[in-house]
């Protein structure tokens, strides 16, 4: 059952990660194009998931520790491109924000809707459960910025929402190397 749910949650979160990324960057989104990354993290995760079911503790483990990684090298880089947008300039389309960010909602509500089944499960799952609880986090900030970018006319919710989610994704994946170095020590690994 894993095994299905998370071959379901890796195809979800990469055609997201497709569809975000190219609208983000049509829109001049930093949010969108965090969230965008956070997808492609996420499909990591669930890819990286679904090696581990089934496997021992210690393989669990090891790859929660690679998708901890793999998040908090995912929010530097989304600090980077807004650091980037906030020298160089950006014109968010707020229209367009707002509606991908609606469908990434949608998205990301059926992935913690499958998830919540296992989050009791591996550590492997659990990383799954933060990642999926996260993104449903993101995705409201990313609708709440292409509002205020309408609202107020300017880039600067965008760039902030951008930042939050790069610091959501970071602090997501210090918990998930937290919680796989508690699981590889109870499971006997150095």
């Amino acid at each position: 059952m894993e095994r299905k749910t998370l071959a379901i949650l890796l195809a979800i979160n990469a055609s997201m990660f497709v569809a975000e990324l190219i609208l983000g960057w049509i829109a001049q989104s930093t949010g969108l194009i965090a969230d965008s990354l956070d997808m492609l993290a996420d499909a990591a995760v669930y890819g990286l998931s679904l090696y581990a079911v089934g496997k021992g503790g210690l393989k669990q483990a090891k790859a929660a520790r690679i998708s901890g990684y793999l998040q908090i090298l995912l929010g530097a880089g989304v600090l980077f491109e807004v650091l980037r947008r906030l020298l160089f300039g950006s014109e968010p389309e707020s229209t367009l924000i707002v509606i991908v960010g609606g469908i990434a909602l949608l998205a990301n509500i059926i992935c913690l809707a499958l998830i919540s089944k296992h989050k009791k499960g591996g550590v492997h799952m659990q990383a799954s459960w933060i990642f999926s609880t996260n993104d449903v986090i993101a995705n409201l900030g990313v609708i709440l910025s292409g509002i205020l970018v309408s609202l107020i006319g300017n880039r600067y919710p965008d760039l902030i929402i951008g930042t939050l989610i790069s610091i959501i994704v970071v602090r997501g994946g210090l918990k998930i190397l937290k919680d796989a170095n508690e699981t590889r020590k109870s499971a006997g690994g150095a």
